[in-house]
């Protein structure tokens, strides 16, 4: 398991995701939020009409149930607002990040 950052246009989040998960974030990342939300049936209550409604919870949510669900992703720690990623503390400059 490794730590990313996640960001749904608001305060970046600390997460703990599967190693795979994590050296191929922009690529997960993209497959929920482009394919999964839009065509599983699983994700319904994500849609809107033609609007998707959803954060970087939900992504966890999917990697726990639908993706991984034999490893659990978790918050590890809310870095509050960081300006997209442009004012990380140092510690946390070489994590990948992914805002959706």
């Amino acid at each position: 398991m490794k730590e990313v950052i996640l960001s749904a246009d608001g305060d970046s989040i600390v997460y703990l995701v599967p190693d795979v998960v994590a050296d191929n974030l922009e690529e997960y990342c993209l497959e929920f939020c482009s394919n999964w939300l839009c065509n599983s049936p699983d994700a319904e209550k994500y849609r809107k009409g033609r609007i998707l409604c959803y954060t970087e919870r939900d992504f966890i949510d999917y990697l726990n149930v639908y993706a991984f669900p034999d490893y659990e992703s978790k918050m590890v720690k809310n870095l509050g607002w960081t300006d997209l990623e442009e004012n990380l503390p140092e510690e946390y400059k070489d994590y990948v990040y992914f805002n959706f």
